[in-house]
């Protein structure tokens, strides 16, 4: 048996916003509370790693899913209500009125707690996504038996 170590592994799939921004949350407040926290962004969750405005694919296929599945967080709208992005507008707009940290300095909050921010290898394969599309602060993409070795150490696994 594996002993249960004071550590968080969090699955990211989704990339919509009030997801995105419930991991950086719950990431944030496991690390600042002392715990080693992990982040494995797979799919959809690989928006919330990267870098604004930039276009993703290769092939046909690729470069059409980069269109309409454009990255970064200045791009993420909210799982329900987006509304062709008049959601995501509105989002913002009413959580600045009340003085919610926004999700670029949620993810910075992350970043400087020292959570790892880990992209998956295959999904960055199959959706045509390179490191240079990524946040600087990610690591090297990996694998889900690297995301499995941490999370079989982890006293808590949430997978969002």
């Amino acid at each position: 048996m594996f002993e249960k170590k004071e550590k968080l592994t969090l699955v990211v799939l989704s990339g919509d916003l009030d997801k995105v921004m419930a991991s950086y949350i719950i990431a944030s407040g496991a690390a600042a509370a002392g715990m080693e926290v992990v982040m494995f962004f797979t799919f959809w969750g690989l928006k919330a790693i990267q870098r604004d405005g930039v276009l993703t694919g290769k092939g046909l296929f690729g470069r059409m899913l980069g269109v309409m599945n454009r990255g970064g967080l200045n791009a993420i709208g909210p799982s329900r209500l987006n509304m062709g992005g008049m959601g995501r507008w509105m989002f913002k707009l009413m959580m600045k009125q009340k003085g919610v940290t926004q999700l670029p300095e949620l993810r910075q909050a992350a970043i400087d707690l020292g959570v790892k921010l880990m992209p998956c290898q295959m999904s960055m394969d199959v959706m045509e996504i390179t490191c240079d599309h990524l946040i600087p602060e990610t690591t090297e993409p990996v694998g889900v038996a690297t995301m499995l070795e941490h999370a079989k150490e982890s006293s808590i696994q949430f997978f969002i």
